[in-house]
């Protein structure tokens, strides 16, 4: 008899209200109708998956969704709202089918509990797009290797000594860099962009910019070697004669001349030129970074002087580039005409490097602000379209809590053109424009914004004290 009743009871529960509660959490809708058991089934690997959520979201959405960018979060992540998804789905069609009566058989009640099932799938459809967003994003961005197509020397040489570094036999293109020697120690990357996209035919690396952050003192560094820096030591012994943009691809076609490859050789050069220990690397082409700014929504700068390039050719093969001075919004293809013109009235190799670092701030500004969070699938593709890098997926999260942490006044902005290099007679080049390192001014700069960190420092003796 009590059976009975209890079954009755059941029946007469609100079908389409169970519906909603499995909807809202599954097995609350079991629940409701007196199936603890079964409710459980459904609550706890639920609840699992929200606490484990709320674990990874402690540091807010932003924080959440760097953490993302490891391949073993995201997987998890991925699995989680599958999982979930499912739990969801299954556990609004148990409550229907527990409280199947004429009552829930009518046409207006299963359309209900239909659209509840088609919001259950589109709303985990869109969650497992985001996180496969950032597992596809973590296995392109984070392998190390130099994008697919990149297109080999044509025609350089160089005069670089053929000592074997000290790094062993590596793959030609990446090399082993040096990790930082702990967790609170300067991190220290190399940004190189080349024209390896948009139809340019070539890949030397026009760009090159340090980028160094002290996660202690909180400060950043960013310093623009010139593509034309030439005539410089080697870190391996012996002189390089080509010019600096040229040694990467030099070293990627000799292996056995450099060892350590062609970003792996071009980054140990840098480093030892500038006198701090690179760690890691970052390459950039130009048609991933157009797609970064149009995804991000555009990005704003302060242009520091009128830009006026009538000669300036467009990806699209229209012609002029022209920026007034001042706040500017810049699109995708404004934004990659301001990183890459140089010949226009006043401008030069040196103005463009400040440009470039100007919109690394800006990108950085964006993908920092919540308001980003909406077009994370997009940005993710555009990442993954546009760098490869050896840093640590495992890392981004710390450093974008660092990055956080940093005002733009504490980030020092340097372009090593005069007086740090000078342009020695073309009588003396063979008719080659090219800059000849200062290694005096680069090395008292060095000290000046790594201190301590600067291959080039040397600490004072202590003074004796009055007794000794």
């Amino acid at each position: 008899m009590r059976r009975a009743v209890i079954g009755s009871s059941r029946r007469r529960r609100s079908p389409l209200l169970a519906a909603v509660l499995s909807f809202i959490w599954p097995g609350l809708g079991e629940l409701y109708l007196g199936w603890r058991v079964r409710a459980a089934v459904f609550v706890l690997p639920t609840l699992a998956a929200a606490v484990w959520l709320v674990i990874q979201a402690k540091d807010g959405l932003a924080g959440l969704a760097f953490s993302m960018l490891n391949a073993g979060t995201a997987g998890t992540l991925l699995g989680l709202v599958v999982l979930t998804g499912v739990l969801r789905v299954v556990s609004i069609a148990d409550t229907y089918l527990l409280t199947r009566s004429p009552a829930s058989s009518r046409p207006s009640t299963t359309a209900a509990i239909a659209l509840l099932i088609i919001a259950s799938l589109a709303a985990h459809g869109l969650a497992s797009w985001y996180g496969y967003s950032f597992v596809a994003a973590d296995q392109q961005m984070f392998g190390g290797d130099v994008p697919a197509g990149t297109p080999g020397p044509a025609g350089m040489s160089a005069g670089a000594s053929p000592s074997a570094s000290p790094s062993g036999s590596l793959n030609p293109f990446t090399g082993q860099l040096p990790p930082p020697d702990s967790a609170t120690s300067r991190i220290t990357i190399l940004l190189l962009g080349a024209d390896s996209g948009l139809g340019y035919d070539h890949a030397l690396t026009d760009s090159q910019i340090v980028v160094s952050i002290d996660p202690v003192k909180k400060t950043v560094v960013m310093a623009s070697v010139p593509r034309d820096l030439a005539q410089f030591p080697m870190y391996s012994g012996g002189t390089f004669s080509g010019k600096i943009n040229s040694l990467m691809t030099v070293a990627a076609a000799d292996p056995r001349r450099y060892p350590d490859g062609g970003i792996g050789t071009l980054a140990h050069e840098i480093g030892f030129l500038l006198g701090v220990k690179i760690s890691y690397f970052a390459f950039v082409n130009l048609q991933g970074f157009e797609n970064l700014i149009n995804a991000v929504g555009g990005v704003d700068v302060v242009n520091p002087a009128d830009i006026s390039d009538p000669g300036y050719i467009f990806p699209d093969h229209s012609i002029g580039f022209f920026l007034k001075a001042g706040p500017q919004h810049l699109d995708a293809r404004i934004g990659l005409a301001f990183v890459r013109t140089r010949k226009g009235v006043g401008d030069n190799d040196y103005t463009r490097a400040r440009r470039q670092q100007l919109i690394l701030q800006a990108i950085r500004q964006k993908l920092l602000s919540p308001a980003t969070l909406p077009r994370i699938p997009a940005i993710l593709d555009a990442l993954a379209q546009t760098i490869r890098t050896d840093f640590p997926a495992s890392r981004i999260k710390a450093m974008v809590q660092v990055s956080q942490d940093i005002p733009d006044t504490a980030i020092t902005k340097i372009v090593l053109g005069p007086p740090f290099a000078t342009n020695p007679p073309m009588s003396e080049t063979g008719g080659v424009w090219l800059l000849r390192p200062v290694m005096a001014k680069i090395e008292a700069w060095s000290v000046m914004v790594f201190g301590a960190d600067s291959a080039y420092y040397v600490a004072k003796p202590l003074s004796p004290s009055p007794s000794q």
